[in-house]
């Protein structure tokens, strides 16, 4: 019978969005360690390149894919680069996405498109691209980075936590539909991780917004997050949050909802 309990990963292909930088990159080294063969894929072709060298696997054991989630209607081919290379997709991890920031009604619709283009359409038509590959093998995992904002809004995140919870209603569904394949779905949520996702995030207008968060800056280590989804993976979990204090945000909210607006709102005030 077909399970990822105290599973190897050894030589198991894992292909992670995402790749050149932040979780991404963190997830690239951790998988390394643990044998498996690595398909790396981001928009940024030198920082793939960069990242491979840092995890030291031999070039047969590596392919470096440049794609551009917003150009989903893409996801067959870059599928079958996949299978050209190595035959197999063992783990899918959904890890490619963009942040946002700004108030709602002052964010454009373009700027609204094109997070929902990123981090939902495009997760969900690699996602799609790939189930037929596992269901052939009757075997895989998919793994889909979320947020804690996946399951509550906050004030100038409105499209960004739109485009997580989207992506819990689709994989919730979608992991049922897939049991009787034999292909596991598991959902991370990260709190807040040491990377440049702030940096990078868009502002209203569709600019860059250039400006680090306090909260990131003092979030946990790529690698810490890295090694708590391996283990996640391993034990054929379900759903998991990954972080440090401000995962208490996600009961509380649960539990005290009028307090918890309440404190967010005050929190935001002045931002």
């Amino acid at each position: 019978m077909y399970s990822f309990v105290n599973m190897d990963l050894k030589n198991k292909v894992v292909w992670i969005t995402g790749a050149s930088s932040g979780i991404g990159e963190g997830l690239c080294y951790a998988f390394a360690k643990e044998g498996c063969k690595l398909v790396l894929s981001a928009r940024r072709a030198e920082e793939l390149l960069r990242v491979k060298q840092q995890t030291q696997l031999k070039d047969e054991d590596v392919l470096l894919l440049p794609i551009d989630l917003e150009k989903n209607s893409e996801a067959l081919v870059w599928v079958q680069k996949v299978i050209e290379k190595f035959g197999r997709i063992d783990v899918l991890i959904n890890n490619g996405g963009l942040s946002q920031k700004g108030n709602a009604m002052d964010t454009t619709l373009e700027v609204e498109r094109k997070i929902m283009e990123i981090n939902y359409f495009g997760n969900v038509a690699l996602t799609k691209a790939v189930i037929p590959i596992m269901k052939k093998q009757q075997a895989g995992n998919i793994v889909v980075t979320t947020s804690i904002l996946g399951k509550f809004g906050l004030p100038f995140h409105s499209t960004y936590a739109a485009s997580k919870h989207a992506l819990y209603g689709f994989y919730d569904s979608l992991r049922m539909e897939l049991k009787p394949h034999h292909i596991k779905v598991l959902l991370v949520a990260p709190g807040f991780i040491k990377t440049n996702a702030s940096i990078n995030s868009l502002n209203a207008d569709g600019s860059l917004s250039n400006e680090n968060s306090p909260a990131q800056i003092n979030g946990m280590e790529t690698s810490v997050f890295a090694r708590k989804l391996i283990s996640a993976l391993k034990s054929n979990r379900t759903h998991i949050y990954i972080g440090k204090k401000e995962l208490l945000s996600v009961p509380f909210k649960m539990l005290f909802p009028n307090l918890f607006y309440q404190l967010m709102i005050k929190l935001s005030k002045g931002k």
